[in-house]
């Protein structure tokens, strides 16, 4: 097996290419676009066009709609913010987040929204950045009247709903109950939106401007915000949802007077920013050099250690823990890596070719982005594909698969 001095066979990258191919060839994925890195070397493919139907290619440079795979990235806006002291992981919110305060939780998940018990005790800053702060959302809890009035308050982004400001968007969360305790389980998304507001709240800055400021600018991530500017929405492909029965290709948002053609109300960190595979590029790989870029620090290294390995207890973690071995229908698979750090997940046992110690996220509009410190590597996939068909997970998990077969040891 030849190689050529990138960290991967030559051979292991060709069948990467093939892989990736054959699922663009299938007509299931139009188009994608897959970044690799091992130490110095970066190796690119682009496969496929902008619509499922063609047109313009896929290049380097297309900006993608990162969905959740904007969590690992919009949590370093806190991180900062622990290395300079202006929060501790043990701070009450209540002076920040004061539509918080004083919180009553259900007496059981399912129960209705006035079968309430006081909080034990307040949320603290830890309890957002974990994801623990006791309201989330919970794919198997769907119908329970707390996820119903989740919905209902516009608190996530479902279309048509537009998710409003982020003050009003407090407002909202405040007047629902809790799900469970502070701190007694992990759960999905709202605490990464709320880490945002805490964020801006904490700055006196749009959450926007403060990423831009100290991660995007400094890291030359030149094209992550949370919109397309007008002069360049044709590097935006269409996001598309297909019929889960039929496979038709449904546009979930056009580029052009879509949901990312204008600054949104409300900043999300939880699943609202774009970006381009070598942004993400440049971030993972701080995150694998220790918090530094270009001999330049962004974070300290214990905040990059903290965001990297697991901060969760058994007894936090069982939700997850039971999503990935009794619901993997709902994300075709997806979230099978055991732990969870700050804004990512962590692997904390070897459950496919990736080993412990890896790092990341997926998205639901067909991203992926992990590193890996044993491997010293990096994998950016993007496509323009919801999870309403397995397809995009399918893609993952062979791009994955593959890739840690190129290895060159």
């Amino acid at each position: 097996m030849g190689q050529n001095n990138t960290g991967f066979t030559a051979t292991g990258l060709r069948r990467l290419h093939e892989v990736l191919a054959r699922h663009v060839d299938s007509g299931k994925i139009p188009g994608v676009v897959a970044l690799v890195s091992r130490g110095e070397h970066t190796h690119v493919e682009t496969l496929g066009t902008m619509r499922h139907d063609g047109g313009a290619p896929m290049q380097r440079d297309t900006i993608f709609r990162m969905a959740s795979t904007s969590k690992p990235v919009s949590i370093a806006a806190a991180m900062v913010l622990l290395d300079e002291c202006r929060l501790r992981l043990d701070d009450v919110v209540d002076p920040w987040l004061p539509e918080l305060a004083g919180r009553q939780v259900l007496r059981s998940p399912d129960a209705e929204l006035d079968d309430t018990v006081p909080a034990r005790r307040p949320i603290t800053v830890r309890d957002i950045l974990t994801c623990t702060f006791g309201l989330g959302m919970d794919f198997t809890a769907l119908g329970k009247p707390i996820m119903n009035a989740v919905f209902a308050q516009g608190l996530t982004p479902n279309l048509p709903t537009e998710v409003p400001e982020q003050d009003e968007w407090m407002r909202r969360l405040g007047e629902l109950p809790l799900m469970y305790q502070p701190g007694e389980q992990w759960q999905y998304h709202i605490g990464s939106d709320l880490a945002g507001v805490l964020v801006s709240r904490v700055t006196g800055q749009s959450f926007e401007d403060f990423l831009r400021e100290r991660i995007f600018e400094p890291l030359g991530m030149t094209d992550t915000g949370f919109h397309v500017p007008a002069d360049q929405l044709d590097r935006l492909p269409t996001l598309y949802a297909p019929d889960p029965q039929t496979g038709e290709f449904l546009a979930w948002d056009e580029p052009k007077n879509g949901r990312w053609s204008t600054p949104p109300a409300f900043q999300g960190g939880g699943g609202g920013l774009v970006s381009t595979a070598d942004d993400y590029h440049a971030y993972f790989q701080m995150l694998l050099n220790g918090g530094t870029h270009q001999g330049r620090r962004i974070l300290s290294r214990p905040a990059v250690e903290l965001m990297t390995t697991n901060r969760l207890t058994p007894e936090q973690n069982a939700p997850r823990t039971d999503l990935a071995r009794n619901n993997v229908h709902i994300s075709f698979g997806q979230g099978q890596q055991g732990g969870w750090g700050i804004g990512m997940a962590v692997r904390t046992y070897r459950g496919d070719y990736a080993p412990i110690g890896q790092f990341g996220w997926d998205g639901g509009s067909g991203t992926s982005a992990y590193a890996d410190p044993a491997n010293q590597l990096t994998g950016i996939l993007l496509c323009q594909l919801g999870y309403s068909v397995p397809n995009p997970a399918h893609l993952m998990n062979d791009f994955w698969t593959t890739l840690y077969q190129a290895i060159d040891a």
